[in-house]
C-alpha cells in the first residue's frame, strides 16, 4: 500500500499539511482535524482528545445523564416567546391553524435534531456545530460557524436578560414597581435605557455556571419545571374553559384556515425560531456520561416535549377567543381575562419569568464550551481552554462570557439585534446537515498527526516502500505495492499494473479501488452542486422583486440541480469508512440523503428571509472574524505542522509509536 496524496484531497476533501507552503491560506482553510474516536484512546491525553494538542488539558466533569440533558434542552428552547408568539402568529398568519404551524415547525426542527444526534454521538466533544464542521468540512468554515455561534449566544443571552425585568415588574404590580436599584433608568442626554436587573441576573447565572455543570443543570431543571407547570396550567384550565364555553375560537365562518395553507406555512416559519435551543444539548457532549446513548435521547425527548407543549397551548388559546380579537402583547392572560379569570395573569407572568431565566442559562452554557473548543484547536488564545481543576468547568471563558453578556444587557436594548441570533443558529443547522452528508459519502480519508509522530510515520512508510516529505507521503514505486491496495482507497492504480505477470491477480482489486476513488469524486461534487442548487432555489423563491420569467428560470435551474443531486446521492453507495468514523454504536440518522437535504433547504430558506438589515450587521461581525482568523487563528492552529496520513494506517502508526517509545 502506498501513502499517496489522493485526488480527493485536491478537490477540497482533505488537506495536505499546514499552511506553510504555497497556497498556504487555501490549504489552511480546508485542513480538517482528527475525529476523537475510541481507537485513538491509546495515545490520548487525559481528555480523550487525540494526542494532537500541545498541552494536556484538564477534562470536563462527566456528570450528565438523560434527565439533565432534557432539562438543558427544554430549558433552553421554551422561552417566553411562546407566551407572545401565540397571539401575533394567530392574528397575522395562521388563525386557528396555529397548532399545525407549530407541528410543521417542530418537524422541521426535528430534521436538524436527527443530524445533530448522529454527529453528537459519533464525535462527543465540546463545541457542537463548530466541532463537527472542523472534522467534516474544514478549518475555515468551522471558524466562521464558531464565530457566528459566539455572536448568537452573547446577544441571545443579553436579549433574554433584558426581557426579564418588565415581566418581574408585572409581578410586583406594574411597570414602575421594581425597587430603584433594579428598575430601568434612562441616562439623561444619551437616551440610553440601562437595565441593572438584567445585568445582575446574568452575573448570578455566570456564578452558577462556574460552580459546576451538575449544580447549574439541577437549578435549570427546577426553573424549567416551574415553567412547564405554568404551561400545563394554561392547557388544563384553558381546556376546561373551552369545553364549558363551546370553543368560540373554532366556530368561525371562515373555517379552520382563514389565511389558507400559505398562511399556516408562513406561521410555521415564524414559530420555527421557538424551537431553537436544543442544540445546546450537543454542546455539553463532553460532559455526558454515556454520550452514544444519552445525547440522541436528550435531543429527541427535549424536542418532543417542546413540540407537545407548544401545540397544546396554542390549540387551547386559539379556541378560547377568536384569533382576530387576540391581544398581540399578552394573548394568553387576556384570553383568560375574557372568561373572567384575571388572576391567571400572575401564573402566566411567573411562567414567562421562569422561562426567561432557564433560557438565559441555556444560552450562557454553550458559549464557554465553544470558546474552549476553539482555544484547544489553537484558533483562540489558550487562556480560554483552561478548565478549573476543582469544578471541572471552563471558568475563565465562563467569566468572560458573563462579563460580555452582562455589559451588553446593561447598556443596549438588543431587540433589533434579535435577527442576528437566528443567523448563527441557522448557519450551524445548515453546516451540521452538510456534515452528515460528507460523513456518509466522503468521510475524511486522510487524518492529521502531530509532527512528534514523524519517526513512527517514517517507519510505517518504510514497510510499504514509501517516503514522506513536506507532510505529504508519496509512493516511490506504486507497481511494487499494488498487492495491498485493498487496505485503502487512497492508492491511484496505474493501468500498467497488468503488464507484470505476478500482479495480474490483484488487478481486480485495483479496479475496485479506482471505482472507490471515482465514487468519492462524484459524491463530493454532487454534494457541492446540491448545496448550490438549494441556495439558488431558495434565493429565487424568496426574491419577489425579480421579474417573473427570470425568477422561474432561476428556480428551475436550482430545482434541477437539487433533484439530480438527490437522485445521484440516492443511487450511489455510501462510503464503507463511515462505519469506523468516530465512536460507533450511537444514533444513525435515517433517510440519508433526503433528510439532510430537506434540512438544508428549510434552513437556507429561513436564512434568506431574515432580511437585509440583519445580514448587513452579521456580515460586519463575520468580517471581523475573518480578520482575527487571518492574523491569529491561521498561524496558531494546532494543525499548522500536521502530517496527513491515510486513515487505514493510523492504528499501525500509533502502535509503531508506542513501540519506538518503549
Amino acid at each position: 500500500m502506498g501513502f499517496v496524496a489522493s485526488d480527493s484531497q485536491k478537490n477540497g476533501y482533505g488537506g495536505t499539511g499546514g499552511g506553510g507552503g504555497g497556497g498556504g491560506l487555501l490549504k489552511g482553510l480546508i485542513r480538517r482535524k482528527l475525529v476523537d474516536s475510541a481507537e485513538s484512546k491509546p495515545s490520548s491525553s487525559a481528555s480523550g482528545e487525540p494526542s494532537y494538542h500541545h498541552h494536556h488539558h484538564h477534562q470536563l466533569a462527566k456528570a450528565l445523564t438523560v434527565p439533565h440533558l432534557i432539562a438543558i434542552g427544554v430549558g433552553s428552547t421554551i422561552g417566553a416567546g411562546v407566551y407572545i408568539l401565540v397571539g401575533t402568529v394567530a392574528r397575522e398568519h395562521s388563525g386557528p391553524a396555529l397548532t399545525f404551524s407549530f407541528l410543521i415547525a417542530g418537524i422541521a426542527a426535528a430534521l436538524s435534531g436527527f443530524c445533530y444526534a448522529e454527529l453528537a454521538s459519533r464525535c462527543p466533544s465540546a463545541g457542537s456545530a463548530y466541532h463537527y464542521s472542523y472534522i467534516c468540512v474544514g478549518e475555515g468554515v468551522a471558524w466562521l460557524i464558531g464565530w457566528a455561534l459566539i455572536l448568537e449566544y452573547t446577544i441571545g443571552g443579553s436579549a433574554v436578560a433584558r426581557g426579564i425585568s418588565p415581566n418581574l415588574a408585572l409581578l410586583f404590580g406594574g411597570a414602575d414597581s421594581l425597587p430603584v436599584f433594579l428598575a430601568r433608568q434612562t441616562i439623561p442626554g444619551l437616551n440610553i435605557v440601562v437595565d441593572p436587573c438584567a445585568t445582575i441576573l446574568v452575573f448570578v447565572v455566570t456564578g452558577l455556571l462556574c460552580v459546576g455543570i451538575r449544580e447549574s443543570t439541577l437549578v435549570q431543571g427546577i426553573v424549567t419545571c416551574a415553567n412547564i407547570c405554568a404551561m400545563i396550567f394554561v392547557i388544563v384550565v384553558g381546556g376546561y374553559l373551552g369545553f364549558k364555553t363551546g370553543w368560540p375560537g373554532y366556530e368561525l365562518p371562515l373555517g379552520y384556515f382563514p389565511f389558507g395553507v400559505d398562511g399556516m406555512l408562513a406561521g410555521a416559519s415564524t414559530v420555527f425560531f421557538s424551537y431553537i435551543g436544543f442544540d445546546s444539548v450537543a454542546s455539553t457532549a463532553e460532559e455526558v456520561k454515556n454520550p452514544q446513548r444519552d445525547l440522541p435521547m436528550g435531543i429527541g425527548f427535549a424536542l418532543s416535549i417542546c413540540c407537545t407543549l407548544y401545540m397544546l397551548v396554542s390549540a387551547v388559546i386559539v379556541g378560547l377567543v377568536p384569533y382576530y380579537s387576540m391581544d398581540p402583547d399578552t394573548p394568553i392572560s387576556s384570553a383568560f381575562a375574557a372568561h373572567g379569570i384575571n388572576w391567571a395573569a400572575y401564573i402566566i407572568t411567573v411562567g414567562a419569568c421562569t422561562a426567561l431565566c432557564s433560557t438565559l442559562m441555556g444560552s450562557m452554557l454553550p458559549q464557554p464550551r465553544i470558546l474552549m473548543a476553539m482555544a484547544r484547536d489553537g484558533l483562540l488564545p489558550s487562556f480560554f481552554s483552561d478548565v478549573s481543576k476543582r469544578t471541572q468547568v471552563p471558568v475563565k471563558s465562563t467569566v468572560v462570557t458573563g462579563l460580555l453578556s452582562g455589559t451588553l444587557a446593561f447598556f443596549m436594548d438588543v431587540d433589533q439585534l434579535a435577527g442576528m441570533v437566528s443567523v448563527g443558529t441557522l448557519l450551524a443547522f445548515t453546516m451540521v446537515a452538510i456534515s452528515v452528508l460528507i460523513l456518509r459519502y466522503v468521510p475524511p480519508d486522510v487524518v492529521p498527526l502531530p509532527p512528534s509522530f514523524q519517526d513512527a510515520i517514517d517507519s510505517v512508510a518504510v514497510q510499504y516502500g514509501c517516503s514522506s516529505n513536506n507532510g505529504i507521503i508519496e509512493v516511490e514505486n506504486p507497481k511494487v505495492h499494488i498487492s495491498s491496495c485493498e487496505s485503502t482507497s487512497l492508492l491511484v492504480c496505474k493501468q500498467g499494473a497488468a503488464e507484470h505477470p505476478l500482479l495480474e491477480k490483484s488487478d481486480a482489486k485495483c479496479c475496485f479501488v479506482v471505482n472507490e476513488e471515482n465514487r468519492r469524486k462524484i459524491a463530493g461534487w454532487t454534494i457541492m452542486f446540491t448545496c448550490v442548487g438549494l441556495l439558488v432555489l431558495t434565493y429565487a423563491a424568496s426574491n419577489l422583486g425579480l421579474p417573473s420569467y427570470l425568477r422561474y428560470t432561476i428556480c428551475g435551474i436550482g430545482g434541477v440541480l437539487l433533484l439530480s443531486g438527490l437522485v445521484v446521492l440516492t443511487f450511489i453507495d455510501q462510503d464503507e469508512a463511515r462505519h469506523n468514523f468516530g465512536h460507533s454504536g450511537g444514533f444513525i440518522c435515517p433517510f440519508v440523503p433526503l433528510l439532510p437535504i430537506a434540512c438544508i433547504l428549510i434552513n437556507m430558506y429561513l436564512l434568506i428571509n431574515l432580511g437585509s438589515a440583519t445580514w448587513i450587521r452579521v456580515s460586519v461581525w463575520l468580517f471581523i472574524g475573518m480578520v482575527v482568523y487571518l492574523f491569529y487563528g491561521r498561524t496558531h492552529s494546532t494543525l499548522q505542522d500536521a502530517v496527513y496520513v491515510p486513515v487505514a494506517h493510523v492504528d499501525q502508526i500509533y502502535q509503531s509509536s508506542a513501540g519506538l517509545l518503549a
